[in-house]
């Protein structure tokens, strides 16, 4: 039985299923509804950061001292025990935490937020970049989505990549004109396989910013919360972002939360009046959850992070040993992993054969992103990597 007649007739999907039916996950591994074992180099797509199933989140979900449900213009002091948590992570001057279910809602409100603040209408973001799935996320990313939806937002410009030096004139030329609300990026692009812009790029960017007024949104939904050896990826670059979206790893994957984040300052003149309502922002489920994660990810920084080192290590010598048709070009943040191989078709096929042989990758184009959790050990990674040795 293939996944669509598992699907069918009822359960809808907006992209085609992998050959995998989930009944458990544990740690660095999921399991299959045949027992198989999975080495899990996914990570839920940046989800899980934790691994699966941490037990001091699953005691902080089944706590049932929580009300089932609390509305959005009531108080809730568990709100702002998470948001003042959320202040003390985060870079730079970020204060004002507001509630989201996820990513795309995280973006979205960013986007509302630069342009009222502003004034302006312009958004320029980074070539094929994923932001999410709603109108206005779709509008920042891959301009080839617009085939496919004619109503996407006007006056969306995009920066092609290398994020290099020179770039920096077209940035210039654009933000110059002052019709930009805001600049808005992944500072480790993810989604296009870990591309690291030059540290002399985001520098730049940044003050560009600063002198044409233009907000610098840092879009750490998959970034953020250790991802790529930092707390947040905008700190590899000493930038300090005017907005901030969060999401995934908020709750190490235990239960569906977003946020978005930016400083007093534009909060004096948005907040209040911006409507951010949100009917699931937020839920007490989902706050128990985010702050277990974000606490035992604090208790345990130095610890997690050491490890993170190591991974990067071990990832970075087990690829070279990879017998690749042709040299890729790896590209390593910490616990993220992109590994060019020049053909989309071959990257696929590797994830397809991967898949068979028990490793659950992720594809980026024709790069492999391998996305493992900070608890992973070497062991299970060199497993893992064994796999993947098998699938060339």
């Amino acid at each position: 039985m293939n996944n669509t007649d598992k699907d069918e007739p009822y359960f809808g999907r907006g992209n085609p299923a992998m050959q995998l039916e989930v009944v458990k996950a544990k740690g660095s591994y999921v399991y299959d509804a045949n027992g198989k074992k999975y080495v899990d180099f996914l990570g839920g797509a940046g989800v899980g950061n934790l691994g699966w199933g941490v037990e001091e989140i699953e005691e902080a979900i089944r706590k049932k001292d929580r009300p089932a449900y609390v509305y959005p213009n009531f108080h809730y002091k568990p709100w702002n025990e998470l948001a003042e948590l959320l202040a003390e992570l985060a870079p730079g001057k970020l204060q004002k935490a507001y509630r989201m279910t996820g990513g795309s809602e995280a973006v979205e409100a960013a986007l509302e937020m630069a342009t009222m603040y502003t004034g302006r209408k312009k958004i320029l973001s980074v070539e094929g970049s994923y932001h999410g799935n709603t109108v206005g996320a779709l509008s920042i990313g891959a301009t080839k989505k617009r085939r496919s939806f004619p109503n996407l937002l006007e006056g969306c410009e995009k920066l092609e990549l290398p994020l290099n030096q020179e770039k920096l004139d077209r940035v210039k030329k654009l933000l110059s004109t002052k019709d930009f609300a805001a600049v808005i990026m992944e500072p480790v692009i993810i989604n296009l396989g870990v591309v690291i812009p030059e540290a002399e790029f985001m520098k730049d960017l940044d003050k560009i910013c600063k002198v044409t007024g233009t907000l610098l949104i840092m879009d750490e939904a998959i970034t953020g919360f250790g991802r790529t050896g930092k707390m947040f990826a905008s700190e590899h670059f000493d930038i300090e972002p005017d907005i901030l979206c969060m999401a995934k790893a908020i709750t190490a994957g235990h239960a569906g939360m977003g946020a978005v984040m930016t400083t007093l300052a534009i909060d004096e003149k948005v907040g209040r009046k911006i409507g951010l309502y949100s009917s699931y922002g937020w839920h007490p489920i989902s706050v128990d959850a985010s702050l277990a994660a974000l606490n035992y990810l604090q208790k345990n920084e130095k610890r997690l992070f050491d490890n993170i080192e190591q991974l990067a290590k071990t990832f970075k010598k087990g690829i070279s040993e990879v017998n690749f048709r042709e040299k890729p070009d790896v590209r390593i943040k910490g616990a993220a992993i992109g590994v060019e191989v020049h053909d989309k078709d071959y990257a696929s096929n590797i994830k397809e054969k991967a898949l068979e042989k028990g490793l659950l990758m992720n594809t980026e184009g024709a790069a492999l992103l391998f996305l493992p959790n900070f608890e992973m050990t070497s062991e299970t990674a060199l497993e893992g990597l064994d796999l993947l040795k098998s699938c060339v």
